[in-house]
């Protein structure tokens, strides 16, 4: 989730052309075009298992810290609390940002190559690996935290997340999960202009349940199987309805960016941010904001900033801001992590492969998308469809993603092209073998029932 920092107010809004325009904004020609990846971690002590708390001598500010030091990170603070890092002024690299649950998380910089990610992620990834050995902390990278207790996952002190808690219990069932035992793999992708970005959002939106399938990695809660593939996706299901699912408007004609700016109105508020501190005004009309009827803040109209602050807090399956977010994957491995962007950049950076996308999926109905998005949390690769199941979407798309790739013969030193990070993505097609199924064999082998084995073999 996104980190503010104080600065200059950003400009007023005027009126509704203007929160259109903040999206359009976003239009890149195809060659500036990039790939944002975020990935976020479980962090546990290595030896304990037990999940990391904020502050403590080993806890998550401490390991920030030392990432300071080591790495030349520079902190962003809220209050007295390191609660995300950058990079130095001038120098290319993303944020590292906490999620609820001390998740770890990096935004990664926007990227011209899948060589380029992959880099990064290593590159981040030994950072972390490196600063937490010294501490003796792990990391983990799976879809929903497999062992501990809502009770038992430390709070991070970031004021959104409090005013996010307090709320979730009045919307849904499952929201603090998702906020404390929840953690994600997202790929952020441009659009040339309106056009682009609604064909490639309706193409994203459809095919988000395959992803979903393909990254099933959380088949455990609290050191037990719990009878899904994909426990976080599962989660998403009951925890705001208002901001979540799978946008039926998005199909229908006259979808552009004002459709997408009347949904975000009609999705509750959370806070508004106002000289250093989140104020909580959860459940609120944005409309009434720009109205400058909100409550506690009468006569007072919304910033830039206060937009795209309320963008954040959408939590479809596919969210429009400036860019596209791919939102329905499970956390990873290693290699799952640049496997999630090769999918997405395959299928939406290359015309042929678009067009092909949009073939497959374009005659298929609000019903079967909705019934594709409830299945697969539990059943996977094997969810059925029409006259086949999910496993076998998953191939064609894994193809259409192949040949968008090889189109774009983006070449490392080694003279292969992208298409290499689609390679365990293909095995697990090949075989209808998720990593849910991999986990679950081996809890049910040679783990003995023992979960504490998914942090000696399934760690980074």
């Amino acid at each position: 989730m996104s980190t503010r920092e104080d600065g200059a107010q950003s400009p007023l809004i005027e009126n509704r052309a203007d929160l259109v325009a903040w999206i359009a904004a976003g239009e890149k020609p195809k060659p500036d075009w990039r790939i944002g990846t975020e990935h976020e971690k479980f962090v546990f002590r290595t030896i304990s298992l037990e999940p990391v708390p904020y502050d403590g001598p080993r806890g998550i500010r401490a390991l920030m810290e030392l990432l300071i030091e080591r790495y030349g990170w520079v902190a962003i603070m809220e209050g007295d609390n390191i609660i995300a890092l950058k990079r130095p002024e001038g120098t290319l690299g993303g944020n590292i940002s906490l999620e609820p649950g001390g998740q770890f998380e990096l935004s990664g910089a926007p990227l011209q190559t899948l060589h380029e990610t992959a880099e990064e992620t290593s590159r981040h990834l030994y950072e972390v690996l490196d600063v937490g050995e010294d501490l003796a902390i792990g990391f983990l990278g799976v879809g929903f935290s497999p062992k501990w207790t809502l009770a038992e996952t430390p709070h991070m002190p970031k004021q959104r997340y409090a005013v996010m808690t307090r709320y979730m219990p009045q919307v849904g069932s499952r929201g603090l999960d998702m906020m404390y035992r929840t953690a994600t793999v997202q790929v952020n992708l441009d659009f040339a202009n309106e056009a682009d970005m609604v064909k490639k959002l309706r193409v994203s939106l459809a095919l988000q349940p395959i992803a979903t399938a393909l990254f099933a990695s959380s088949p455990f809660t609290e050191g037990q199987p719990n009878g899904f593939q994909s426990m976080r996706s599962e989660v998403w299901r009951d925890t705001d309805k208002r901001r979540t699912g799978m946008l039926p408007f998005v199909f229908e004609d006259g979808m552009g960016y004002e459709r997408y700016v009347e949904y975000a109105l009609d999705v509750p508020m959370y806070f508004v941010y106002r000289a250093g501190t989140y104020i909580d005004v959860a459940g609120s009309s944005f409309r009434d904001f720009l109205a400058g009827k909100l409550r506690g803040f009468e006569g007072a109209y919304p910033t830039v900033d206060d937009w795209s602050d309320h963008l954040t807090t959408l939590f479809p399956e596919v969210r429009l801001k400036r860019f596209l977010e791919m939102r329905g994957a499970d956390g990873g491995r290693w290699h799952m992590i640049t496997a999630l962007s090769a999918f997405w950049t395959g299928l939406l950076y290359d015309e042929a492969a678009l067009e092909a996308a949009w073939q497959l999926v374009k005659n298929w109905s609000d019903e079967e998308r909705e019934a594709l998005r409830n299945g697969v949390p539990k059943s996977g690769l094997r969810t059925p469809f029409r006259a086949t199941n999910v496993n076998e979407i998953a191939r064609e798309a894994l193809g259409i993603a192949r040949l968008g790739l090889k189109n774009r013969a983006r070449i490392n030193a080694k003279s292969q092209d992208e298409t290499i990070y689609l390679t365990p993505l293909e095995a697990m097609a090949g075989k209808g073998h998720t990593l849910a199924d991999e986990l679950l064999e081996r809890f049910h082998g040679r783990w003995d029932g023992d979960i504490d084995r998914i942090f000696e073999e399934f760690a980074f």
